[in-house]
Order: structure tokens, then C-alpha cells, then sequence
């Protein structure tokens, strides 16, 4: 009877202590995932079909993604953003080739999805930067509005560092981690860090170890990029990434709403009334845009240089890409005599897209 008693007091012990235990971290590491497969996980994630990181950087900027067939110029009237400038990103990566990515910073924000090798990109004031100061190349850009258009899927941003399972493995785990700090939190989720000289990085204490967390050691440059904190989420989900419709190719301007140019005055009808026209040269294409083109008529005393009068008119059928078109317009309550002593000379405004 007493050695009964005996077992089942062991027993009662042995369960208070395993209770114990699951109510604390194990000694000696024990229960802990190994760092070994940690890193695997990690790897694995940004392997898998797809994942999404957001964060911010500090950096340069990214380049100009067109290409553009005309006489715009291409050279930047505003300057480069400095490299201490600090840029939000949202990238999204869908295996094995899309992406859908925003680049937001001070007064600027760019928009890029990549399918299938092509690249499409939308920003108004990026492109705006970009292009030339001289009326054709800002015609451009008004042109375009806030629409997408098609550019070099070479000149996307890439990441490899960050975004390659293989390539950030060798960049910031196993030799490069100096350090491992278990039972730390990001997001809500147990995570393990590990840090070394390059970044600290966070894992998912728990299978399949997912990437959380990457936030770069000052001074250090990755990728061109430096100051990272980043944030990883949404692996093997469907983003439903695809490529946008109704895409400007500014290598192709009859993709354009229509871009009308003055090439000619013509005066010769201005008697009484006064009628003139101007000859157009369409320098886009006829996507529809928010509105007609209108021509504005000025003349100017040659003398005195004092406005006498103004007219406008609108374009009101469009033509297509290379084609010219005249536009007429008249004068009223114009005194016949200044105006013969008068220059008459005529501007386009091409409203473009939304």
C-alpha cells in the first residue's frame, strides 16, 4: 500500500514539472528551432510562389523607364533626388516573373507592374522630372496625364539582396550572422533575430520560419540602397497582378491622345470681319482625350506690342498621327486699320488624359 502511494506521488510530481515546463522556455536552447532551419525557411519563402515587402529606404531614386521617339529630350530640367532622399515601397512578386510595385517620395510617387517580360509604369510628375524642359517634351507628359505607359522591363528596380532566396541567404545568414536573440516579437508573431554586420533579421520562431523582417545597420549599402527596413508578408498568396489597359508606348506616339502643333499662320482673310487659320501638324495619336484641342489667335500691335484681340477654336475633327488639319477662327469688333499693322500668332492646347 505505501508503495503505491509511492508511484502515485511520482507520477503527481512528474506531471507538476512538465507543466512547469510548458509554462517557461525550455534550458539549453531545448524546443528551440535550430538556426539552420530558420535560415532555410527563410530562403524557402522568398523562393515560394509569391510574397510582398513594404518598408523604406534611403537612396537616389530610380531612372527614367522610356524611351521616347520624337525630338523630346529626355534630360531632367528638375534636379536628381538626393541620395538621403527616403522612399516607401510596396513590391509584390508574383513567380516566376511578375511584379506590381509603388515607389512613393517627397512629392513623387511611381507605379510599375511587370508581366511577362513587359514593363508598364504611371507617375505624371516622375515622368515630368524626367522629361525636357521644351514644349514638345512637356506636351508629352500632358499628353500622357496620369496613364500608364510602356517602357523597358530592364530598367525595373531589382532587389536581388532582398527579394532572391539564394542571393539574401548568402548576403545576410550563416557567416554573416554574428549573433541570434530568440523570444522578440514583430507584429505580433514569435520571432527569432538574427543579427550581423550587414542587417538585423527577423524569422518566424514557428515552421515554416517565414521571413518577417529585414532592417539594415546604418551606413551599410545593399542593393544601392541603404537605411532598408522592411517587412515581408502575404507569402503564396494570388496578388491577381496583371498588365494594365489602354497603355501609352512613347516609343509609338499614335498611342497618344492627339499632341496638335502649329506649323502656320495664315492672315490673308483678315478684312472685315477677320478671319484666320492656322495649319496643324498632330504630332500624337486620336485616343480620346479629356477634351478637344483648342487654338488660341492672338494679335499684337507689331509697334506697340498691346494685345488688339484674341480668338479661339477647337479641333473639332481629330486626325491621325503625322496628318495636318486647319483650324479657323474670327476676330470680332476689330479695328481694320490696326490690324493691318498687327502680327497674328496662334498656340495649341492639347488637354491629354485624365
Amino acid at each position: 500500500m505505501l508503495r503505491s502511494y509511492s508511484i502515485a506521488g511520482r507520477a503527481l510530481a512528474g506531471a507538476a514539472v512538465l507543466i512547469a515546463l510548458s509554462a517557461c522556455d525550455l534550458p539549453f536552447g531545448l524546443g528551440t528551432s535550430s538556426t539552420r532551419a530558420l535560415e532555410s525557411g527563410a530562403e524557402a519563402g522568398l523562393r515560394g510562389s509569391s510574397f510582398e515587402m513594404t518598408g523604406t529606404y534611403t537612396g537616389a531614386g530610380v531612372s527614367l523607364p522610356v524611351q521616347v521617339a520624337s525630338g523630346a529630350r529626355t534630360s531632367s530640367p528638375a534636379p536628381a533626388p538626393a541620395s538621403n532622399t527616403t522612399w516607401t515601397i510596396d513590391l509584390q512578386i508574383s513567380r516566376p516573373g511578375n511584379q506590381h510595385i509603388t515607389v512613393t517620395g517627397t512629392n513623387l510617387s511611381v507605379e510599375v507592374v511587370v508581366v511577362g517580360g513587359a514593363a508598364y509604369f504611371r507617375g505624371q510628375q516622375f515622368l515630368a522630372d524626367h522629361m525636357g524642359a521644351d514644349p514638345l517634351s512637356q506636351d508629352l507628359v500632358k499628353a500622357a496625364g496620369n496613364a500608364w505607359w510602356k517602357g523597358s522591363a530592364g530598367q525595373v528596380p531589382r532587389l536581388p539582396d532582398l527579394t532572391d532566396g539564394a542571393t539574401f541567404r548568402a548576403t545576410f545568414l550563416g557567416p554573416a550572422v554574428t549573433q541570434r536573440t530568440d523570444q522578440v516579437t514583430v507584429g505580433g508573431v514569435d520571432a527569432v533575430e538574427l543579427s550581423g554586420a550587414r542587417a538585423d533579421v527577423f524569422i518566424a520562431a514557428q515552421a515554416p520560419y517565414n521571413l518577417l523582417r529585414v532592417r539594415m545597420n546604418k551606413k551599410v549599402v545593399i542593393d544601392g540602397i541603404s537605411d532598408g527596413d522592411f517587412k515581408y508578408s502575404n507569402f503564396d498568396k494570388d496578388f491577381g497582378i496583371a498588365a494594365p489597359t489602354d497603355v501609352i508606348d512613347f516609343s509609338n506616339l499614335s498611342t497618344l491622345p492627339p499632341i496638335y502643333t502649329v506649323l502656320s499662320v495664315d492672315t490673308s482673310g483678315c478684312l472685315s470681319p477677320c478671319v484666320v487659320s492656322a495649319l496643324l501638324k498632330n504630332l500624337g495619336g486620336m485616343t480620346a482625350a479629356v477634351a478637344r484641342s483648342t487654338v488660341t489667335f492672338t494679335m499684337t500691335d507689331s509697334v506697340s506690342k498691346r494685345v488688339l484681340g484674341t480668338c479661339s477654336a477647337q479641333v473639332t475633327a481629330d486626325v491621325g498621327y503625322n496628318a495636318t488639319t486647319t483650324v479657323t477662327c474670327t476676330f470680332a469688333n476689330l479695328d481694320i486699320q490696326q490690324a493691318n499693322a498687327a502680327t497674328v500668332t496662334a498656340t495649341a492646347d492639347n488637354p491629354g488624359r485624365a
